[in-house]
């Protein structure tokens, strides 16, 4: 068995209701998120077409009913995705 390595840094984990109450994220509410965590995988509709997911799957870990999101991940997603949205 390996031993574990210190190389990386711990990871920043938070669970789903708790995302809002860390620093810059009071925009974001915990309804709000399980609706982006909903659809961040592909999925097939009833007549059988794929919707694309949004991405966000890599941020989001489960163990066992527990979804825990890795902020870093997440900030990475959300900075792949500012200026895409259109203010039309």
């Amino acid at each position: 068995m390996q031993p574990i390595s210190d190389s990386k840094a711990p990871l920043r984990l938070s669970t789903v209701g708790d995302v809002s109450k860390q620093p810059g994220y009071d925009w974001l509410t915990p309804s709000g998120l399980r609706h982006l965590i909903f659809n961040a995988e592909d999925r097939v509709s009833s007549d059988g077409t794929v919707i694309p997911g949004n991405g966000l799957a890599p941020a989001i870990l489960r163990i066992g009913r527990r979804v825990l999101i890795d902020l870093d991940v997440f900030e990475t997603w959300l900075d792949a995705h500012r200026g895409n949205g259109s203010s039309e």
